[in-house]
């Protein structure tokens, strides 16, 4: 393959020059990857979006082969810096290919790579659905208002065929052990960041301590998508065109799900909407347990939102450290440190004594 060097081992390259050999790069990786003898990329652009990760657009014209012909691709690979408890690449690609294999409304995933002398560091590639993810149009758009409730309930579906896949499987061999995520050692993760964080949090050091002393009797682990709400899949109008970001998915209790799509964070401008800001929790709900079978328990998902609560407010701080610690000027990032304390207020009206359930 021609030009083996990283692109960014040439910071004094001219920049359009640059682009140039990366194009050719991925040009030459897609072709015997996709069985073609020649592909074409005639547009490589970065995508707005994703706090985590990179995506790029890339039109590419295939000469033959399975692909032959114009075909719209995504690229994603790994920004500047992350968070710990991102899988990787190549692991995120094997997790969206299980779930394409099941069945779930994904991106086809196509190809992937952890040779860094294509793109600079490791990448997969996968088929660009159309549509917007963008919550806060999901949410405000009145025009969608009528095809929600119908939408909540089709997320509910995916979500229980997510859950269809289950350990062991040798091609998510890579993922923890059920038994090394499971809530008690999540919690266990979220103290001892906070322990070693320079800004005290008294109300998230609370909610860990309920957390800690209503641990749910453990149940069948199964796939979570660990991030499953509005804002990570796609519409095309009122249609769902594909569920996005697996990059945090791994093994998990089901309800920690239900519980993350619900709570209070991820329902952007409409707060009166519990399921993701979209619809109330029964067409959730419903969608769910149809496709499943299996009724949920309301106490777990309360549960769980709690839990939702204080480890979005710690992704929220850890994304600040990217800003502040780790360099990368991102505001969005910088701002993001803020959420915790929209999380805090949260737990702090959970967890009062007139709103916790009777048992709890």
């Amino acid at each position: 393959m021609e030009g083996t060097a990283s692109p960014r081992s040439e910071p004094s390259q001219d920049p359009s020059a640059a682009a140039g050999e990366r194009r050719t790069r991925l040009a030459h990786f897609l072709a015997p990857a996709a069985g073609a003898s020649a592909v074409e990329i005639t547009s490589l652009s970065p995508l707005r979006g994703g706090a985590i990760q990179e995506n790029w657009a890339v039109d590419a014209s295939f000469r033959d082969g399975p692909l032959a012909g114009s075909q719209q691709l995504v690229l994603r690979t790994t920004a500047q810096t992350g968070v710990t408890a991102s899988l990787s690449r190549i692991e995120e690609f094997a997790v969206l290919k299980a779930a394409f294999d099941a069945g779930v409304t994904v991106p086809e995933p196509l190809f992937a790579t952890d040779d860094e002398a294509v793109f600079g560091k490791p990448f997969f590639i996968m088929r660009r659905v159309k549509g917007i993810a963008a919550a806060h149009r999901i949410t405000r758009d009145p025009a969608l208002d009528p095809a929600l409730p119908a939408l909540a309930e089709r997320l509910g579906r995916e979500l229980a065929r997510i859950h269809t896949i289950r350990p062991p499987r040798h091609d998510l061999a890579f993922l923890p052990a059920p038994d090394e995520v499971g809530p008690a050692r999540q919690v266990a993760a979220f103290r001892a960041y906070l322990n070693k964080h320079a800004t005290p949090r008294p109300v998230l050091e609370w909610g860990i301590h309920w957390l800690e002393t209503h641990f749910p009797t453990p149940v069948a682990p199964v796939l979570c998508h660990h991030d499953f709400r509005t804002g990570n899949y796609m519409l095309e109008g009122p249609e769902l065109t594909g569920i996005l970001d697996w990059e945090f998915a791994g093994w998990g209790d089901p309800f920690e799900d239900i519980g993350w799509f619900c709570s209070k964070g991820w329902r952007f401008a409409r707060l009166d909407r519990e399921a993701g800001g979209i619809a109330e929790r029964a067409a959730f709900y419903a969608g769910y347990e149809r496709e499943s079978g299996r009724p949920l328990d309301p106490r777990r998902v309360f549960f769980w939102e709690v839990l939702a609560g204080v480890r979005w407010a710690v992704i929220a701080l850890e994304q600040s450290d990217r800003y502040m610690i780790g360099g990368e000027r991102n505001l969005d990032l910088a701002l993001t440190g803020r959420r915790a304390s929209e999380c805090e207020l949260e737990i702090l009206m959970m967890l009062d004594p007139s709103g916790v359930p009777a048992d709890g």
